[in-house]
């Protein structure tokens, strides 16, 4: 079952969205494999940190973060991938790596690819390794008003 905090989100906002339960998977490729998903419909979620803030970079999972680019496009003075020990308190009900993309659920700022915006639905991380949840991308930036710009390469 999704993250109760998430599920309980998206029912408030009404929200349309399907679950996808799959044999526990770790990678992008083993995720995507598993639970029967286009790669690039699959969003994975960074935890970074931007000037010294948490905050979420949130690209196709077939994707890595250029630093550069989005500290550019932030304008920022430093971004760095935080380290697990850095985050691992921040998302009660989750596995590590298996965070959903709600970062104003968890007070973070949250930074979405271009690539992703132009999907009509994205799947991501339910908050466990077993578990999905797809819906439809203009819904997700609805209720997430994320920060939309180029810096998955």
């Amino acid at each position: 079952m999704p993250v109760k905090k998430m599920r309980d989100f998206l029912d408030e906002h009404g929200v349309q969205y399907v679950t996808i339960s799959h044999s526990p998977a770790y990678t992008a490729q083993e995720i995507a494999a598993s639970a029967h998903v286009y790669g690039k419909d699959l969003a994975k979620t960074v935890i970074i940190k931007i000037d010294g803030k948490l905050a979420m970079a949130v690209l196709p999972a077939s994707c890595q973060v250029d630093l550069e680019l989005l500290q550019g496009s932030t304008g920022a003075r430093n971004i760095e991938i935080a380290s697990e020990n850095e985050f691992k308190d921040s998302f009660p009900g989750c596995f590590i790596g298996a965070m959903p993309p709600f970062g104003n659920l968890y007070g973070m700022i949250v930074y979405v690819d271009k690539a992703l915006a132009q999907d009509e639905e994205i799947a991501f991380n339910a908050g466990s390794h077993t578990e999905l949840v797809k819906l439809k991308f203009r819904d997700f930036e609805k209720i997430v008003e994320p920060k939309i710009l180029k810096f998955a390469r």
